[in-house]
């Protein structure tokens, strides 16, 4: 652990999203931008257009975590587009092959809200499925509590869902933004507290409302910048006995006209919210 460094710092890796599709990235150009960082590895997207594309894993996934080891990096965890056992297969086996422990689940939306009962059962039998195949591939899911008409976007659904499940197969992956965004002032901090014991993973990133053409609707900007209430917030994470990796979300586009200056700018956007995210790390750690 490097000097000064809090026992939650080694597991910060950063979500690939944004360094993924039209922008160009190679594993090798990804992996030496991380190690730069000084982060765990990636969360790297596994799916339908991501850095790794779901319909080549078999053959992409086992390149890029030789590339990223041989960065003196790890795969903490993977983002996929993932619901159901029988399309999670594939992935979730060469996940396992390669050293892979986490991955997060993809979205079961709210198709018609007046059916969410139906909506929820067929999303139960789902996550079951998930948790089966997991046991026997060593793979944890992460179930994340993303806003809007997400099954799982309010925390007490999120809660409902995964209580039933052994945590060591089935947690949630909580997001203080998105939860933010549907908890307001103090909705997030309660739901919290009731579902902290199934918190395994968590995703960091910041916010703010804004009115366009008359409706409110979410910005993503960097951390400390927006409406998250991190000061009240990391403190509480710092005491969930995390045991998943933290992930570090660039949601906001970090700008550049050419590949090179994408790299940079992506490379300065997460430098900048690693600093400040460390910063509140060990602030709230010395305080715990």
């Amino acid at each position: 652990m490097a000097s000064g460094q809090t026992p939650l710092e080694k597991r910060i890796c950063l979500f690939t999203d944004h360094l993924d599709g039209a922008s160009g990235f190679s594993y090798k150009e990804v992996a030496r931008m991380l190690a730069q960082l000084g982060v765990s590895g990636p969360d790297l997207t596994v799916r339908r257009g991501g850095l790794v594309k779901a319909e080549r894993v078999t053959e992409d996934l086992p390149k890029a975590a030789a590339i990223f080891k041989d960065h003196g990096l790890t795969i903490p965890m993977i983002t996929t587009s993932l619901t159901n056992a029988a399309e999670a297969r594939d992935v979730l086996e060469v996940a396992s092959q390669v050293g892979i422990k986490y991955y997060k689940v993809g979205y079961m939306g709210y198709e018609d809200m007046d059916h969410w009962r139906e909506r929820r059962a067929r999303a139960r039998k789902d996550l079951e499925g998930l948790v089966r195949l997991g046991k026997r591939l060593g793979m944890h899911a992460g179930f994340h509590n993303h806003s809007g008409p997400i099954v799982g976007g309010t925390l007490w659904d999120c809660f409902d869902l995964v209580e039933q499940h052994d945590r060591k197969w089935l947690g949630i992956f909580f997001d203080i933004a998105h939860a933010t965004i549907e908890g307001g002032k103090n909705g997030w901090n309660i739901g919290f507290r009731r579902i902290r014991n199934r918190v395994t993973m968590a995703a960091i990133k910041d916010f703010v409302w804004e009115k366009v053409k008359g409706k409110w609707r979410t910005r993503w900007v960097p951390l400390g910048e927006g409406m998250v209430p991190f000061a009240e917030y990391i403190p509480l994470l710092l005491k969930t006995r995390l045991p998943g990796p933290l992930s570090l979300h660039i949601e906001y586009d970090p700008g550049g006209k050419t590949k090179a200056e994408r790299f940079d700018r992506s490379f300065e956007a997460a430098a900048r919210d690693l600093k400040f995210l460390r910063e509140q790390l060990r602030g709230a750690h010395q305080g715990v």
